[in-house]
């Protein structure tokens, strides 16, 4: 039936060829750490770093074997002679090596110059080439170009003779029953690439962060594949700063300024003495609508209600965003969300922000953040690490049966006891620490382990994770570690709750944001319109430390001209005293304007908007 085994063959054949890209990619990692020795990095972080980056390899290398697997079912169903498939096969063996050679090589000799990965970013010299060679002598050009050469050789000849059995003319089998079969194992096999090239069938697909591992920069940049990180970065890569033109910079600059200038008075005291340690919880899609003490629905969570009395209770906060990518990025970093893009989906700009995690390590704080999730969706994982988190859990740490209780991980229950469990551990260490932690279980499908309000399934899920929360503070309080500790509460963002609110409607997207702990200095509303963006430097500014790094977070204790900033899809909410309004970026439309229209507050949230998108163009 088969001439030569001919399906053996082209499988064998093919299998081959994709080892070949793959043991290329991570042949490259001990290359860039030869070309860029780190003081500190032995063999072991070496192969951490490989193992940790194999799955980002076998992607990429997928991205290859697309010719291959096509020419390997047209000629197990088509006549194709071996002198054209032998052609075809050579040019395209050629071309992705010279394509893997230049990312090896560029990515390993200029790290050492603008240590980052080699991504988007050096489409910015193509038009001046002379410019990016200047501070480089021409022997360094030499040997590169020289290096580059011999790179590429190495991989073709490599690639070259791992397709040997796809060379012959004997692809093709004898019968169409063994045609059929043979094409059909071949696009078998292509589906398994393809996972491999998505990066598995978790929730999450194959990006920069799921090579992450370490606190170490140089380490999680060894296990990033080059090219995959080009590639990435490139389909992302634009303007940013002509998205959101409504007026000349100047203007912007000016009105924005003039928004975020502090009252020149010292700000109230919000924590005692001394420099606690900090928690900061971040609750999934957690809307004050659902929180009694911020005019939401009464017993829902009698907890958060609870510490909106004893603690710090900011009533007038509103979510900067509607997703948690977003939403994390705005608590943690201080940064406004944008309606089209999402920051941490752009690590070569994101790695550039400040953090609270960076800030406080800088002032000799442990950070570690705590997630019972996939810690690579949305490219969370690299985010993290590269904002100063020296420490970073997900799903993985949990066991299997307990990260399976959710259809996004772990159950809150779980998450909270571990998030206890790792803060009492850290306050006997003696260090001060910041440990942050993301909830999930008040996500959709709303499926928890508690039924207190059966008959409202949205309001169940936060009422169980409000009981968690409880459990949570309440151990605390009981233990050594409360009276240094402040205790950051905050939502990621509101959600759609009644049905039927749309995002015209800032109720969907007043959040809580409250501080206790025993390190607090006395109960107290504060009624001072603000977002969760604001978080950042005003929990530096109680701690005593600088926020000088972060350009859009306000003290919300000495705001001078109190407002909130919102962005959905394709358009932006501006609340300030006067009131709110809600404009469609897209078709040009206002939603809302309320109590009364007002082109002010539309010029101010452009205004902001077109200041915020301009600085993130220019992070570098």
């Amino acid at each position: 039936m088969f001439r030569k085994s001919t399906l053996a063959v082209s499988l064998w054949g093919l299998i081959r060829l994709y080892a070949a890209y793959v043991a290329a990619f991570v042949l490259g990692k001990p290359l860039f750490v030869l070309l860029n020795l780190r003081e500190g990095v032995g063999l072991a972080d070496v192969a951490r770093a490989v193992w940790h980056g194999l799955p980002m390899d076998l992607s990429t290398a997928g991205y290859f074997m697309l010719l291959p697997l096509l020419l390997v079912v047209a000629a197990s169903l088509f006549p194709v002679g071996r002198k054209a498939l032998r052609a075809v096969l050579t040019v395209h063996l050629a071309l992705t090596a010279l394509l893997a050679a230049v990312a090896l090589v560029v990515d390993a000799v200029m790290y050492r110059f603008w240590d980052f990965k080699l991504d988007a970013t050096v489409l910015n010299y193509i038009d001046s080439p002379r410019d990016a060679l200047a501070s480089v002598s021409v022997w360094f050009v030499l040997l590169g170009l020289l290096g580059l050469a011999a790179v590429a050789v190495a991989v073709f000849l490599l690639t070259r003779w791992a397709a040997r059995p796809l060379w012959g003319d004997a692809l093709r089998p004898a019968s169409w029953p063994g045609r059929a079969l043979q094409g059909l194992a071949t696009l078998l096999l292509g589906g398994a690439i393809f996972i491999l090239v998505r990066g598995g069938l978790s929730e999450s697909t194959m990006n920069v962060g799921r090579a992450y591992f370490s606190d170490r920069q140089f380490l999680n940049h060894t296990a990033v594949n080059p090219l995959f990180s080009f590639g990435s970065s490139a389909l992302k890569n634009q303007d940013y700063g002509s998205l959101y033109r409504y007026m000349d910079d100047a203007e912007a600059d000016a009105l924005v300024d003039s928004l975020l200038q502090p009252l020149d008075s010292p700000a109230d005291t919000l924590l005692r003495d001394g420099r606690p340690n900090v928690l900061l919880v971040i609750l999934e899609g957690f809307s004050a609508s659902f929180v009694g003490e911020l005019g939401g629905l009464p017993g829902v969570a009698p907890n958060l209600d609870r510490l909106c009395r004893e603690g710090v209770s900011f009533d007038s906060c509103f979510a900067n965003s509607f997703r948690t990518d977003r939403g994390v990025v705005s608590v943690l970093g201080g940064y406004p969300a944008f309606p089209d893009f999402s920051v941490m989906k752009i690590p070569q700009k994101s790695r550039h922000l400040p953090t609270l995690a960076s800030a406080l390590r800088d002032a000799g704080y442990a950070t570690s953040f705590l997630y019972g999730g996939d810690i690579n969706f949305t490219n969370m994982n690299s985010y993290l690490l590269a904002g100063g988190f020296q420490s970073v859990m997900g799903s993985g740490h949990f066991p299997a049966d307990a990260r399976q209780t959710h259809a996004w991980g772990a159950q809150d229950h779980i998450v909270l006891d571990t998030l206890a469990n790792q803060v009492l551990r850290l306050d006997a260490a003696g260090k001060p620490f910041f440990a942050a932690c993301l909830t999930l279980s008040s996500h959709e499908p709303w499926q928890v382990p508690f039924d207190r309000l059966a008959d409202d399934r949205v309001a169940n899920t936060m009422a169980y994770t409000d009981s968690c929360l409880g459990v949570l503070v309440d151990r605390l309080r009981q233990s050594p570690a409360w009276d240094n500790l402040v205790v950051a509460l905050v939502a990621d963002h509101g959600i759609i709750y009644p049905a039927g609110v749309t995002e015209a409607d800032p109720a969907k997207h007043h959040i809580p944001l409250v501080l206790t702990g025993g390190a607090v200095a006395r109960p107290r509303r504060v009624a001072t319109l603000c977002t969760q963006s604001d978080l950042a430097a005003t929990l530096l500014a109680a701690l005593r430390l600088p926020a000088d790094g972060f350009p859009f977070s306000r003290d919300i204790m000495r705001v001078a001209h109190p407002f909130a900033f919102h962005t959905f899809a394709g358009g932006l909410e501006w609340i300030d005293p006067s009131g709110v309004t809600v404009v469609d970026l897209n078709a040009r439309r206002v939603l809302a304007d309320a109590p009364e229209p007002s082109a002010e507050r539309q010029r101010r949230g452009k205004a902001f908007l077109q200041r915020a998108a301009r600085h993130f163009n220019q992070l570098r």
